[in-house]
């Protein structure tokens, strides 16, 4: 079977550190080339990959099959769209649209079309939130009581990226870090019966949300997502209480600092965590409780892509589908009225 030809609709930050390499990688794929709006330098790193100078170029090269949405947030609704009616296959960057209904749509023109849509949801594959998943569904925890996920940073200076910072319908942290934290909520417990939301702005320049805090109410535990730019010095980014004991995991998956570095991915000795990011479990064992440090498993991106190979070769489900992204964009517009209307949004 001949390799299937992907185009990435960006090759900047996203393009050249979360995609590109994998799909490099991955013997399924072939990097067909990129839109590249001013500087053309992808073909510098993958010499067969073509510069590409609009999404029409791309649409209407019928050697491509899939194509990336990897471009800001606020437009993922429109490209997405025009590529399923151009008969290609997509992956959408996080958060998949902005609205509920515009994520409808989409999964609506995917059936219609016959093509296919994962979401971009990488961090399913970091090394942290491996040990999370297999921790909580080992049940040494026993009965969860209580769960918290952190992304914390301490950054007072807002980004250089205007469509971050600048008001329109992608922007703010809620639709930036918030889908990472959702989706790895939802991944593991799956929709929650309602949702309460306080979201913030905190640094003097800012203009879109930089600060929040969502409750997800589950029917006999709560779930606790918090993410802000004034944290120097945060809580572990996992805290998980139960019947059976408490774990607690700091945030410490490598593989976008090695990326960023140009590290080059593999299948093996790839996304092991330091030894000093280990988890601590403190939990009852043969009727006694014990501590102990628990290393992590590798976090490793390709999954996601070998998922979607299969899913394109074999008719398996995608890793992430565009249903997954429809529920992480209900969450967030509950959360939104929540916050707005200072009450418990049920879903």
């Amino acid at each position: 079977m001949q390799p299937i030809k992907t185009a990435l609709l960006s090759y900047g930050m996203s393009g050249k550190v979360f995609h590109a390499p994998f799909i490099q990688l991955h013997h399924g794929f072939e990097l067909a080339g990129a839109w590249e709006r001013s500087k053309q330098t992808i073909n510098s790193i993958y010499p067969t990959a073509k510069s590409y100078n609009s999404l029409e170029s791309i649409l209407t090269d019928d050697a491509i099959e899939l194509v990336i949405v990897n471009t800001p947030t606020y437009t993922h609704y429109e490209y997405a769209k025009k590529s399923l009616l151009a008969g290609k296959h997509i992956v959408v960057e996080k958060a998949f649209t902005t609205t509920v209904e515009e994520a409808q749509e989409l999964i609506d023109i995917s059936l219609h079309t016959g093509k296919k849509i994962a979401v971009y949801q990488n961090r399913r594959w970091d090394s942290d939130f491996q040990s999370v998943k297999q921790i909580i569904q080992s049940g040494v925890l026993g009965s969860l009581c209580e769960v918290e996920i952190h992304f914390d940073r301490f950054n007072l200076q807002l980004s250089p990226k205007q469509h971050k910072e600048a008001p329109n319908a992608g922007a703010g942290i809620v639709k930036d870090l918030g889908p990472h934290l959702i989706d790895q909520a939802l991944f593991l417990f799956g929709l929650p019966q309602a949702v309460f939301a306080d979201i913030r702005i905190t640094r003097e320049e800012s203009v879109v949300d930089d600060c929040f805090e969502i409750l997800l109410y589950y029917p006999t535990y709560r779930v606790r997502l918090k993410a802000g730019y004034i944290v120097k010095e945060a809580l572990p980014s996992f805290i998980v209480h139960g019947t059976g004991g408490s774990y607690l995991k700091p945030r410490a998956d490598v593989q976008e600092t090695l990326l960023l570095q140009g590290a080059i991915p593999n299948t093996t000795e790839w996304g092991i965590e330091p030894d000093n990011a280990k988890g601590i479990l403190h939990a009852q064992k043969n009727g006694t409780f014990i501590k102990e440090m628990i290393t992590a498993p590798n976090g490793n991106y390709y999954y996601f892509y070998d998922e979607v190979y299969n899913a394109l070769t074999q008719n398996a489900p995608m890793p992430v589908t565009a249903e997954d992204g429809k529920n992480v964009i209900a969450v967030i517009e509950a959360a939104f009225k929540s916050s707005e209307e200072k009450k418990v949004i049920t879903l």
